[in-house]
């Protein structure tokens, strides 16, 4: 009897340890990590929504082969009096010093240096990092900036004139006294022409250009309106730096972080950048 209940008992704990092995193991698997996406609702800025001037190509007015010397001079200043009074509402500028100067100086857009450099002012490389081109001036083969729209050429000047402490006294000067400008430029060294003054007078003069002046001063209807707020500031984007923007508007990092009292590099979307001195 004894036998007979040992010999059950070992029966029942080997069916026992049986089932036990017989356990399914199941091993975890990892999952594989799915990548964030972050869409943003935000809507969509197009160039005519939000797009500074300045990121805007530059609409050339090409005179036909056979015009007269005044049609060229009239589709030069239709091609950049808009942009020349953008200058002198950012940098005191007249626009009809501005304008008379690119006439003289590019021969009213069809001189050689302005045709392949798209350089207006005969502006020289002094330590320019941009594209150069090489041109015979007062000596052979000197080095002169290259522009990738006219457009930068005009704020060149602007910068060569506001930034250098010989014109200076150009800046107590009023805004509508293109006379003086023409004369101050020449005593200031800009030309050595001693005719330079008198050339930009008559030019002014007799293109009626100080009615651009005029207009950004608001005596006069403007002829052509100026957008105050696509040309004062930059608001910036995501992926803006001031590296990017300095280079896009063709000013230094320095310069921008003056304009805008920045102590350091730190920007954030949706600000605004002041693209000239901030004055009152």
């Amino acid at each position: 009897m004894l036998q007979k209940s040992a010999l059950l008992l070992l029966l029942l704990l080997l069916t026992l340890t049986a089932c036990t092995s017989k356990k399914r193991v199941v091993s975890k698997k990892k999952r594989p990590q799915k990548e964030r996406v972050v869409i943003d609702n935000r809507p969509k800025v197009t160039a005519n929504e939000d797009t500074p001037a300045e990121t805007q190509e530059t609409e050339i007015i090409i005179p036909g082969p056979n015009a007269s010397y005044a049609e060229v001079v009239s589709a030069y200043i239709e091609s950049y009096s808009r942009i020349s009074q953008e200058e002198m509402l950012q940098y005191g500028i007249p626009a009809s010093i501005t304008l008379a100067q690119g006439i003289l100086e590019s021969g009213a857009g069809r001189g050689e240096l302005t045709k392949k450099a798209n350089n207006h002012f005969g502006i020289k490389c002094h330590g320019w990092q941009g594209e150069k081109v090489y041109h015979d001036d007062d000596e052979a083969q000197e080095c002169f900036r290259k522009y990738v729209d006219p457009k930068y050429s005009f704020r060149d000047h602007s910068l060569f004139l506001t930034e250098r402490s010989r014109y200076q006294d150009l800046f107590k000067l009023r805004k509508d006294d293109y006379k003086g400008w023409a004369k101050g430029l020449k005593k200031a060294g800009y030309a050595t022409d001693p005719k330079y003054p008198d050339k930009l007078i008559s030019i002014i003069e007799r293109y009626d250009l100080d009615k651009f002046d005029d207009a950004v001063l608001g005596k006069k209807g403007n002829p052509n309106k100026v957008d105050e707020t696509k040309i004062a500031t930059h608001k910036v984007k995501k992926g803006d730096t001031l590296y990017n923007i300095a280079k896009r508007y063709n000013i230094t990092v320095e310069t921008l972080k003056e304009y805008n009292g920045l102590t350091n590099n730190n920007i954030s979307i949706g600000q605004n950048l002041y693209l000239h001195p901030v004055k009152n």
